[in-house]
């Protein structure tokens, strides 16, 4: 009699969530989330409650949140109860603890990252079971979010990112009758700060769920500390908390000072306009007294509802042609033309960073300096490939040459110049003087090179910005978001990553004319 062997309860799960049908549960997910943007446009708010429950108790809701927190870079990130779900077994598991009848939340892992300015900023690190618990409501809380917030409203929101910021800037400074004064707000301490009680009485979901998130404290040094204010930097539902706080700013000033172009009581509005990426905005003015007799202190009556103030240090007016930094770029109107640039802090940072990468690497091979290069100066250039970059991107290449020349003769200071060159420098077609490294040989006469990347090489292509009112969520902007996603995808293939890996024959690189 031949007997079967027991199957273990992990193995069972290891199957289990390996056959999950993940795109139905999407199809789930986004069906639900666009009936909550119906429900809300019709203003049925007992509906929008009634289908937040329906999804947060969905087995399509929680799977999803599983694989979100699972996947995403903090997976390796653990909270006070030093646990993981690193396994298949695990994230099966985990599914299963996503309750909310006697659902408590553990207390915050306080740590602390450091800022630009020598400071530090704390981070609350929740467990991976409260992760996936905020990234279960995450999904209920996005469809009414996108219906209901402002319209030039572009951080931590889906479709949406920087270079729609300053595309925005770009068209609301751009021509010569536009206003001629920003201001730029900053708030002071923006997470760490917002007031509880105006947060339970405006975020619509569940209020005991809420409640234990907001006051569930932070662990630093085996002390258990009380959270009064804020919400945590490092939790996956901040960002759309602090949304929901800042949201309103774009309508208050609207219905004091009307719409762009609109006229009010027989008067053209005063060009104030916002432009906010999450917690940093800037506010237009045709003239310096209306942002700051009129337009600051209405914000600040904003802000000191939900329990923000302004800094006064960072918060300053400035005139268009004198410029100002927003999300790392300088816009500034030059001679009747405004140009929009990377900033000088910003190409200081990364020129810090590539001379700190190259010096680390002085017994490295040449190809792990090209890789790590690679990779820091493709992001910085990929951010900024929008913006007027070019004069930027040639100085960062000029910079980053001297560099690894001293980096090339600090590896052999025995050996001469034009030997170094050769080692470490090829000719290839019309530039004589390409960091590559021969990384293998397919054939006797030909040698795969992997080469640095030249930002200069990276093309300029001005950002379309998405549209103020389109939302993902909602099904009669479908259409538009697929032509979107597909412009973007056929500009990206014509600058792949591949264009660092040449194929090079040793006659070709000596006779770069002939070949």
């Amino acid at each position: 009699m031949i007997t079967s062997k027991p199957v273990s309860a992990s193995t069972e799960s290891f199957e289990a969530w390996k056959q999950l049908p993940w795109k139905k549960c999407q199809k789930v997910i986004v069906r639900l989330q666009r009936r909550i943007v119906k429900a809300v446009q019709e203003g049925r708010w007992g509906k929008v409650k009634a289908l937040q429950h329906l999804l947060t108790r969905s087995f399509s809701g929680k799977a999803l949140a599983v694989k979100r927190v699972t996947e995403n870079q903090g997976k390796t990130t653990a909270g006070v109860d030093r646990q993981l779900w690193s396994t298949c077994n695990a994230k099966f598991q985990g599914i299963k603890l996503l309750k909310q009848r006697g659902y408590k939340p553990s207390p915050l892992k306080r740590i602390y990252i450091s800022k630009s300015n020598g400071k530090r900023r704390p981070l609350g690190i929740p467990t991976i079971k409260d992760r996936a618990m905020q990234a279960l409501y995450l999904f209920a809380l996005e469809p009414i979010a996108e219906t209901i917030s402002d319209r030039h409203s572009y951080g931590f929101r889906p479709k949406r990112s920087c270079a729609d910021a300053i595309a925005a800037c770009h068209l609301l400074l751009a021509r010569r009758n536009r206003p001629q004064w920003i201001l730029e707000g900053d708030i002071k301490g923006c997470f760490d700060n917002i007031n509880h009680e105006w947060l339970m009485k405006h975020i619509p979901m569940e209020k005991k769920i809420l409640h234990r998130w907001l006051k569930a404290g932070f662990l630093e040094s085996k002390t258990l500390y009380p959270t009064t204010a804020g919400t945590p930097q490092g939790s996956i539902i901040s960002p759309i908390l602090a949304n929901f706080t800042l949201d309103g700013l774009e309508q208050l000033l609207e219905s004091r000072f009307g719409k762009l172009g609109s006229k009010r009581r027989g008067k053209i509005r005063s060009g104030v306009n916002v432009i906010r990426y999450a917690d940093d905005f800037i506010i237009s003015g045709f003239t310096h007294e209306v942002l700051e007799k009129e337009v600051k202190p209405l914000v600040s009556s904003f802000l000191h509802e939900r329990g923000l103030i302004l800094s006064e240090e960072k918060t300053k007016i400035t005139s268009i042609t004198t410029g100002f930094d927003f999300l790392g770029c300088n816009v500034r109107r030059y001679n009747k033309k405004l140009i929009i640039k990377p900033s000088k802090e910003s190409i200081k940072r990364l020129l810090n960073k590539a001379r700190t990468l190259i010096k680390a690497n002085i017994a490295n091979t040449q190809a792990i300096v090209i890789k790590s290069l690679n990779s820091l100066l493709r992001g910085w250039g990929n951010y900024y490939h929008h913006v007027c970059a070019k004069k930027a991107f040639r100085k960062i290449d000029n910079e980053i040459w001297h560099s690894l020349w001293k980096w090339a003769k600090k590896r052999h200071p025995r050996k001469g110049l034009r030997w170094i060159k050769n080692r470490y420098f090829k000719v290839m077609g019309q530039r004589q003087w390409v960091f590559a490294a021969p990384i293998c040989k397919n054939k006797p006469k030909e040698i795969r090179y992997l080469r640095l990347l030249k930002l200069i090489d990276i093309p300029i292509r001005r950002h379309v910005k998405i549209r103020a009112d389109a939302n993902p969520l909602d099904l009669k902007w479908k259409k538009y978001f697929d032509e979107r996603v597909k412009r973007t995808r056929m500009l990206a293939s014509s600058f792949s990553r591949e264009g660092s890996l040449l194929l090079v024959s040793p006659l070709r690189m000596m006779f770069p004319e002939e070949s």
